[in-house]
């Protein structure tokens, strides 16, 4: 596929063939469909064949090296055929049958080339550029046979001779797809690098042995050796040793991470300093790594609202410039324009038309945007996303663990003399949640407790965690909302045995240092912001207060936060951020949820966009920012898609440019609108 055009015509293709929802990137080549009617991959892939693809289960791209020799061996002829028109016309070039001995090869590469993409576009009813490019050439071919069949040996044969015009609409049209291929393949490096992050080896201790085994051969549950300067192979928990991560590529964070044992790792960061050992805990498909690769693939299929109107475009565009293209060689003809004449302009007419700029203007601004943005640790669901979050006119913020760092200064009050039962029970009932107000206290009581058994647990959300222990008692920890009748709300989190309360918790969470910096952005922007929490009053106030957020709501059950949610999307298009967990339903409803995750427990199912470090909450507005700078340059690509050949065609029907410029302007419109997307990788967008 060498267009946006091409992935259309398969994607209608395959449609029509029983399969549903089907999303194709022409410059990956990677289809995504689902298969309700259960049609075998050998029947796709023949099915394919028919109109001239071919399905590979391991993507290999060699389309850029085949243009790439298509291009030289075209040029080699076409230098030549060129040079004739500054040359005597009693020079060998001059010849007809040479001209015609040197076109011949450039045209057949152009017919193996363009006209087989161009037919199999027709027989998928949806005609791509190379419909234009090979009626074009071949028009000016079959002009010139004619006239050397005609007047051969005569002097008004040199008039009918165009055969330099298919030669060099061939070529010129190769060199923009060489460089639009090149230029496409830099829109996607963001996957390729990551891809390379993946090492092929890993150290695994086997029988009390190290041995180098392949990273296909590792299983969850073997223990690794890590030393200084590898590669981490894959997901793990430091099981000995205390070491420095460099985790840039994923999380965006500059300085290395320190591990100590116990802590989570992620295949493909870089261990800087130290050495360790590592048991697997996540293996293949499910790494961090793959995960986001593969959200990324998914991602540059989502289509923004924006680019439809492109598609509508295009897919009107090519049976509208052939018709112009007749209409002018008619009305130049009756106006008394020579037949050779008329038939130039009818030629750039088709040449310079471009339907490929439109179909690039979106795609490529897309891939290059969603690649900057996992670049800075923020992974981008799709297109479509990025669009909505450009113009974004609400910002909603849960409060524990996500304005604020989610650790607390933990204070117990023993209502009961025992503990060290307590601190049990209270650590174990704890482990079962994962808010991060539990995993504050579960982190202070880590030296001062151990886990008991437990039945019946089960987790409210907005209330606490329930169960029973071993004696059949009854036990709860959370928050007010756990007491079946009201009581003094002296603590922020309440322990009970048999509806009795026998401990409280006292908490003061800190704020993060960059929720000063990205609330301040924000209403820099005009942005409306508030804080949905579930949290008291005074917490919730304070840290209003502290943010400059005049908005806030307190002692919210998810469903109350749901509500909140639904009015603020009445006013204008809603961002929710949250931690990502407990605020899954709260992002799942807003128009687009943020998520704040650590680097291994990601909640991607749930939002739309997934700070990866979730204590970088500028990421947050760079997350903004990118989506706007995208927007903007599809704006820009569509505009000049759209004006080029707005201008262009009536330039070329008038006679005011020949077919060998026209086919040169064609090919820097692409290179124009790619270039352009590329600017998004390295632009300032703060």
């Amino acid at each position: 596929m060498t267009c946006n055009h091409c992935a259309q015509g398969v994607k209608k293709f395959l449609e029509q063939n029983g399969l549903t929802d089907v999303s194709i990137n022409f410059s990956t080549g990677i289809t995504y469909f689902n298969n309700p009617n259960r049609i075998s991959i050998k029947n796709i892939k023949s099915s394919l064949k028919t109109i001239g693809y071919d399905l590979k289960l391991e993507k290999k791209n060699k389309l850029i090296f085949d243009v790439e020799k298509k291009f030289l061996v075209s040029l080699f002829f076409t230098i030549p055929l060129f040079m004739h028109m500054f040359l005597e016309k009693s020079h060998f070039l001059n010849n007809a049958i040479v001209q015609f001995a040197l076109c011949i090869p450039v045209y057949f590469i152009g017919l193996s080339y363009f006209g087989k993409s161009a037919w199999n576009s027709l027989k998928m009813k949806i005609p791509n550029m190379d419909v234009l490019i090979t009626l074009g050439s071949s028009a000016a071919f079959i002009y010139s046979l004619l006239g050397v069949y005609l007047y051969y040996g005569a002097e008004e044969m040199h008039s009918y001779l165009f055969f330099e015009t298919t030669s060099t609409i061939i070529t010129l049209v190769l060199l923009g797809n060489v460089m639009e291929l090149r230029s496409v393949k830099g829109t996607t490096s963001a996957i390729e690098e990551l891809l390379k992050l993946q090492p092929r080896k890993a150290v695994v201790s086997l029988n009390n042995q190290l041995k180098e085994v392949n990273i296909s051969e590792i299983k969850v549950g073997d223990i690794l050796y890590v030393n200084q300067g590898d590669k981490i192979p894959v997901d793990g928990i430091v099981k000995e040793g205390v070491c420095f991560v460099n985790e840039s590529m994923i999380t965006g964070e500059s300085l290395p991470v320190v591990k100590k044992i116990e802590d989570k790792v992620i295949g493909g960061t870089i261990l800087v300093e130290g050495n360790c050992r590592i048991e697997v805990k996540k293996v293949g498909n499910q790494t961090m790594l793959s995960s986001i690769v593969e959200m990324i693939q998914k991602a540059q299929h989502n289509k923004p609202e924006i680019q439809r109107f492109g598609d509508v475009v295009g897919s009107y565009f090519v049976p509208v410039v052939i018709a112009i293209s007749l209409i002018a060689f008619f009305i130049n003809y009756f106006l008394g324009i020579s037949l050779q004449e008329s038939l130039l302009r009818s030629i750039a007419v088709l040449v310079i038309a471009c339907p490929c700029a439109m179909g690039l203007a979106t795609p490529t601004a897309v891939m290059v945007g969603i690649g900057r943005a996992s670049k800075n640790g923020i992974l981008i669901r799709g297109g479509n996303v990025l669009e909505v979050l450009s113009k974004a006119k609400n910002f909603l913020f849960d409060k524990t663990g996500t304005l604020t760092t989610g650790l607390f200064n933990v204070e117990i009050d023993y209502l009961i003399q025992d503990k060290k039962r307590l601190n049990n029970l209270i650590y174990s009932l704890e482990s079962y949640s994962s808010h991060p107000i539990a995993k504050s206290i579960n982190s202070y009581l880590l030296e001062k407790a151990e886990k008991i058994t437990l039945k019946n647990v089960r987790e409210e959300k907005g209330v606490g965690v329930k169960a029973i222990d071993i004696d059949g008692n009854k036990l709860a920890i959370g928050s007010e909302n756990i007491f079946k009748s009201n009581i003094s709300k002296k603590y922020d989190v309440y322990l009970l045995e048999n509806d009795k309360l026998i401990a409280g918790i006292l908490l003061n969470d800190s704020i993060k240092d960059e929720s000063f910096t990205l609330i301040k952005s924000l209403k820099d922007k005009d942005i409306n912001l508030s804080v949905l929490s579930g949290d008291k009053k005074e917490k919730c106030e304070f840290v209003s207060r502290k943010l400059n957020i005049k908005s806030y709501y307190y002692q919210l059950f998810p469903s109350q936060k749901l509500n909140k949610i639904k009015q603020y999307k009445k006013e204008g298009l809603t961002v929710m951020v949250g931690d990502g967990i407990n605020d899954s339903p709260s992002l799942a409803s807003s128009d687009i949820g943020i998520s704040l995750g650590n680097a291994t427990q990601i909640a991607i199912q749930n939002a739309d966009v997934v700070i990866v470090d979730g204590q970088k909450m500028s990421n947050v507005f760079t997350a903004y920012q990118i989506s706007k700078h995208t927007l903007l340059t599809i704006k820009q690509n569509l505009f000049w898609a759209f004006s080029y050949n707005i201008v262009a065609i009536p330039i070329a029907a008038m006679g005011f440019l020949n077919p060998m410029w026209g086919a040169f302007f064609m090919a820097f419109s692409d290179i124009v609108v790619i270039g352009n997307s590329l600017r998004l990788k390295y632009k300032k967008i703060q």
